[in-house]
């Protein structure tokens, strides 16, 4: 999960799925704090195990759970796994030495950090577990016990229990949690001055991590009894694991929309604010996180009813019918592909200059899974937009890192144009950011980003025109790291040759053409336009695509195999066409129109790239 820092708390009422019912046992859910105590403590275990996501409520649901053992007459002991870990002295001792780096010069704001390798085991004391794990084994007593909190169900102990529940939270939810200073990080050490944007740093590379590979863990296996949605801690709902495996297949044979986090910036502009209806109350809207796995939601309704899930709760149970057996093969259970908007139409100004990491880099000093390459594809552009790309022919990288330090250190402006290659911005024009390559999205232009699974704050601002930040603040650069992630060569007559690309026809039909707009070697997904009247059939053969209608009103998107399993996508919605769909159909709605989706799939063989 990447930063945050200033999302709006906003629920897209559109970006939701509507799915038949059929088979599915609507009344194995439980809606409310007291029908979720009710119903756990209902299963008659007499050992429980209840975890969860970062900032999940768990002295809500205990509270709760106290309330419904007395009008059962239950007898109930807690037992709050805190207290077999570690020191927070001992854990923030470590997390600072081997994560969260202090070097001011490398990182101006201390903005970066490694993420962490282990487990939450790894923050407890071996014995105390172990002591932990007899007292389960051995509890024979009417009393319940119930242990819980951020690694209740570690590997030692989540097979002991008699009930196992997890408590998820959506990353919007998560992130505006720790900003209310309603969480504290794991290790915190009580007197500790709290800060918001150093929490959420150590959220990134600690807590959000650690949470992350127990849910994977967790999931892969369906290894729970229940699972609660608790984003709302005053509306907590459960459902069985038989219900949750119901949902998430019966979910992957539709097309699926992810619900966007919407966020506002220093260069945003207007365009997505209108379009979407956004809150008055957002001064702009830089950045949409439109299907950026790790920091949406998925929302289905059920015959009136509301389920709303962390998008990558589906990509860890089911990433094989989600991105096919070979993605989860290469990636892991990581979803491979990110996409946003970028929005600077009628703004201020434009994109900062920036670029971001390769490979060796990003491990190296981030323990990131790969490097972050990018691609803008130009949706609207409104006068004198512009694409900043590559380095102009003739610039030495050193002249212009030397520029931007002297600007660093003494306030003054940098002629950036004299360094940086521009590319005139019209809608359909692509535009292939491979890691090490400095660009900029300009003004008065709304882009469609689309990027490799690295999602962290891996952004190193060289140039930033001397803005203040929406805090008043200085914007920090990042010129340490940037210099060294350049990669020399990329100059205009390259940036010509190999990443602004003419579109070449693929396929075709009586009434379609697919385009390549943008594939390369340095890239493992291929970026595909397909323009049509009436409709065009697709197959996703074993390899999920994500759809954006770039041009046009409204499509359908359905199965062939199942017509009843359709999407209606509206214009710039995002779905993904799951790699289990195969045959499908896209109808546009709007007789006599012309409509253009942008197509974005993994590259034929990228599965035969080296990892190293």
């Amino acid at each position: 999960m990447s930063f945050m820092f200033n999302p709006t708390d906003y629920a897209d009422p559109k970006a939701v799925n509507y799915i038949d019912d059929s088979d599915i046992q609507l009344e194995l859910a439980r809606f409310g704090n007291a029908e979720t105590a009710a119903a756990i403590l209902a299963s008659g275990a007499k050992t429980i195990g209840i975890d969860g996501y970062t900032t999940a409520s768990f002295t809500v649901l205990c509270d709760q759970l106290k309330a419904a053992a007395a009008e059962m007459g239950i007898t109930v002991a807690f037992f709050d796994i805190r207290r077999i870990f570690r020191s927070p002295e001992s854990i923030t001792e470590e997390i600072l030495e081997n994560n969260l780096p202090s070097d001011r010069e490398k990182d101006p704001v201390l903005l970066y950090g490694k993420l962490f390798e282990g487990e939450y085991e790894d923050l407890m004391v071996r014995q105390m577990l172990d002591e932990l794990k007899d007292k389960i084994q051995n509890h024979n007593s009417e009393e319940v016990l119930i242990v819980y909190g951020h690694g209740a169900l570690c590997s030692t102990l989540i097979d002991i229990y008699q009930y196992r529940t997890w408590i998820d939270i959506i990353p919007l939810r998560a992130i505006l949690n720790v900003k209310a200073g309603q969480y504290k990080n794991i290790g915190w050490v009580d007197g500790t001055e709290w800060n918001f944007k150093q929490a959420a740093r150590r959220c990134y590379f600690v807590d959000f991590e650690l949470a992350m590979r127990s849910r994977m863990r967790i999931f892969r296996q369906y290894n729970l009894d229940s699972y609660i949605a608790g984003s709302n801690s005053d509306n907590m709902t459960l459902i069985t694991v038989a219900l949750m495996k119901q949902i998430f297949t019966r979910g992957l044979e539709y097309p699926l929309r992810c619900r966007p986090v919407y966020l506002e910036g220093v260069w945003g502009g207007y365009y997505v604010k209108r379009l979407r209806n956004l809150p008055e109350s957002m001064k702009n809207c830089a950045w949409v996180f439109d299907m950026i796995p790790m920091e949406v939601s998925t929302v289905f309704i059920i015959n009136g009813m509301e389920f709303e899930f962390p998008f990558y709760a589906l990509v860890q149970a089911e990433g094989e019918k989600l991105m096919g057996k070979a993605s989860v093969e290469y990636f892991g259970n990581y979803f491979p592909v990110r996409f946003n908007y970028d929005d600077t139409f009628h703004s201020n100004g434009n994109m900062s200059i920036q670029c971001h990491p390769v490979r060796e880099y990003v491990r190296r000093e981030n323990g990131e899974f790969d490097r972050q390459d990018e691609s803008y594809y130009v949706v609207m552009a409104d006068q004198g937009a512009k694409t900043y790309l590559g380095f102009n022919d003739g610039v030495e990288i050193s002249d212009f890192v030397d520029a931007v330090k002297e600007s660093e250190r003494n306030k003054t402006p940098v002629d950036y144009e004299k360094y940086i290659n521009a590319v005139d911005s019209r809608p359909g024009v692509q535009v292939m950011i491979p890691a090490g390559t400095i660009h900029a999205s300009g003004r008065n232009q709304l882009i469609l980003e689309i990027g490799s699974l690295t999602v962290g704050s891996y952004t190193y601002k060289m140039y930033d025109y001397l803005r203040l930040d929406l805090d008043g603040n200085p914007r920090p650069l990042h010129t340490y790291h940037g210099e060294r992630v350049l990669q020399p060569g990329r100059t205009t007559s390259w940036i010509n040759e190999n990443v602004v690309q003419k579109p070449r026809i693929v396929r075709s039909g009586p009434d379609w053409k697919e385009y390549i707009v943008g594939e390369h070697d340095l890239l493992y997904f291929s970026l595909r336009n397909v323009r049509f009247t009436d409709s065009y059939k697709d197959d996703t053969a074993g390899r999920f695509h994500v759809l954006t209608l770039v041009d046009g009103e409204q499509v359908t998107v359905r199965s062939l195999r199942d017509p009843s399993r359709y999407y209606v996508q509206n214009y710039l919605d995002i779905i993904v066409v799951p790699a289990d769909m195969g045959p499908y159909e896209v109808v546009n709605m709007y007789e006599g129109t012309t409509v253009a989706i942008h197509k974005t799939l993994l590259k034929q063989g990228f599965e035969s790239e080296p990892k190293d």
